[in-house]
């Protein structure tokens, strides 16, 4: 047996200032979490009441409400996702399981990941122009939806195919080798081995959409009354209305209510942990099956 020889004073101290300056860092990024977290609740929550998440906005009335607000925020989530899931993880399954031209897949790699990193306002000039004058669907939350499909697709398709790269090969191999074919092998293997990395792309385009304020700005636009989305063709295609993140600004910035700004800010927490838990039992559910 090879001894171990004893740690001199200096390595001993070296070691034991890095684990020090590691605690500190971790203890400071759970501090600056919890304060910020708590501030805004403290802040935001005497503001909430059930009138609040139940009304609208109305000088009229006397009354302020974001009902219209959370509509259209889970209108935006609900529709960019019935889009960017299967657009997202059918282009991650193509390059990852059927493509075979190598540099192709590194040019749609390298161009998703630049993507990922260009600012949302760009998105949302493109979506402008193209979506709200060039098919003529004005400032509308289907405009919106469809803008952010293009801001969320590259996280869905890099997060998909790298959770498709970390199933094993054998799996494959023994799916094939039983007689399966190529896309039942993937709809019964390939695809329950990887539902967490799915399921954690699903999450990051949902605290993505949720969050996104510039891109909606230009393209959802900022109205504050109540959208009736059932009951028109048109009423569904032109609907505009401001999303939380939007109706934040708009408090803050133009109306300077800040207690208003507050209490949304705490809504849009709460809806985001709500969102990502139902993604993840959902994800765990399918996973068992």
């Amino acid at each position: 047996m090879v001894e171990m020889k004893p740690l001199s004073g200096r390595r001993k101290a070296y070691d034991r200032i890095l684990r020090i300056l590691l605690y500190f860092c971790a203890l400071l990024v759970c501090a600056l979490l919890v304060f910020i977290i708590g501030y805004v609740f403290v802040r935001g929550l005497p503001h909430v009441s059930w009138s609040f998440l139940t009304t609208e906005t109305s000088y009229i009335k006397d009354t302020i409400g974001i009902l219209p607000h959370i509509t259209n925020t889970v209108y935006l989530v609900v529709g960019t996702l019935l889009i960017t899931l299967p657009l997202g993880v059918g282009a991650a399954i193509y390059l990852t399981e059927y493509a075979r031209n190598r540099r192709l897949v590194a040019a749609i790699e390298f161009a998703t990941e630049t993507l990922t990193g260009i600012p949302s306002i760009i998105f949302g000039l493109v979506g402008m122009l193209f979506f709200c004058q060039l098919l003529g669907l004005q400032a509308s939350l289907l405009a919106g939806s469809l803008t952010l499909v293009i801001v969320t697709i590259p996280t869905i398709i890099r997060t998909t195919q790298e959770s498709l790269k970390t199933v094993p090969q054998s799996f494959r191999e023994a799916a094939l080798g039983l007689g399966a074919g190529k896309w039942h092998m993937i709809r019964t293997v390939v695809l329950p081995s990887s539902v967490d990395g799915i399921v954690t792309g699903c999450i990051l385009a949902i605290g993505r959409i949720v969050g996104e304020s510039a891109a909606l700005l230009f393209t959802a636009g900022m109205g504050m009354s109540l959208n009736n989305f059932f009951g028109s063709v048109g009423n569904f295609i032109h609907s505009s209305g401001a999303s939380l993140t939007v109706a934040l600004y708009v408090y803050a910035r133009e109306r300077a209510e800040f207690d208003v700004a507050f209490a949304i800010a705490a809504i849009l927490m709460l809806l985001t942990l709500v969102i990502n838990l139902s993604a993840k039992l959902v994800g765990r559910t399918l996973k068992k099956k």
